[in-house]
């Protein structure tokens, strides 16, 4: 469809192919690598740390991690908008779903770790891409922390974790041609273990610096590897995994349900917006 600016040349759009709000450019991935490898070992250094490495001081180390890992989320929506340019819809549409993600994590909280969230998360993810489902995810529960006042150390953890959980479902096979069952299936099957390892990955974030632990499952500073990541696991199942459980049974069952709906509605909505339609200058005709 053509359009003519008065005074001005004439603006063509046409039909792309899969539309994404967010699509991953050189500076998007960099910065993405660099949040994820912060993650990485923000999560895993007391396991490798040695035996004098204070891990008592982490209530006064926690707020400079913070600072220091919020940033660089953040960076990721700055590096995304240098490389392709975040418009009005694609803001929009990152407003709406981030809002309706952090209304829907409360109505579970402190029930057996339901999270209705989640399914969302991951749906959003599939049709909208990893590049706009990791700022996704890590909006959502920026927004879902200021909603039920849960700021604090943990905050980017959480972030990050929901930004990996919902990047993660953008990379899935099959984007643009499997679709029904299949691809329900398909999300439900990511939707449950994805909520399990979300759950494990933030008992990582707090398990080395809980005391007054059963010595089977506390955490040693200094000893081997391969015992440490036992008394986790030992931990994982002791504590956690009658939450992450039922996260994920919640999540299979709301994908499998309202899966179809939404999915509909997400690729509507993304291809009414055009986010990836072409953009040429003719001049206007006499």
């Amino acid at each position: 469809m053509t359009a003519a600016r008065k005074g001005g040349p004439a603006v063509s759009r046409g039909r792309g192919g899969r539309a994404r709000p967010i699509r991953l450019g050189p500076r998007s991935v960099a910065a993405l690598a660099l949040v994820s490898a912060v993650g990485v070992v923000a999560f895993g250094w007391p396991l490798l740390a040695g035996g004098g490495s204070g891990l008592s001081d982490h209530a006064q180390d926690a707020p400079w991690l913070f600072a220091a890992l919020l940033p660089l989320l953040l960076a990721v929506v700055v590096a995304t908008i240098a490389d392709v340019g975040l418009d009005a819809k694609a803001i929009a549409m990152l407003g709406v779903l981030a809002a309706a993600g952090a209304a829907l994590r409360p109505l579970g909280a402190g029930t057996a770790g339901i999270e209705p969230m989640f399914f969302l998360m991951v749906l959003s993810g599939r049709v909208l891409g990893p590049g706009f489902g990791f700022v996704l995810g890590a909006v959502s529960m920026f927004a879902s922390a200021l909603l039920t006042g849960g700021v604090g150390p943990w905050m980017p953890f959480q972030m990050l974790s929901m930004g990996w959980v919902c990047m993660g479902a953008g990379l899935l096979p099959g984007p643009a041609t499997l679709r029904g069952r299949r691809e329900l299936w398909l999300l439900a099957a990511y939707g449950a273990v994805s909520s399990v390892l979300y759950g494990t990955v933030m008992n990582l974030q707090g398990w080395p610096y809980l005391g007054g632990l059963a010595t089977g499952v506390s955490f040693v500073p200094g000893d081997p590897l391969a015992d440490n990541l036992g008394r986790f696991v030992a931990y994982c199942l002791a504590t956690s995994l009658g939450w992450d459980l039922p996260r994920a049974v919640v999540t299979v069952l709301l994908s499998l349900a309202l899966g179809p709906a939404v999915l509909k509605a997400l690729r509507r909505a993304t291809r009414r917006a055009a986010f990836e339609a072409p953009v040429t200058f003719e001049a206007p005709k006499a």
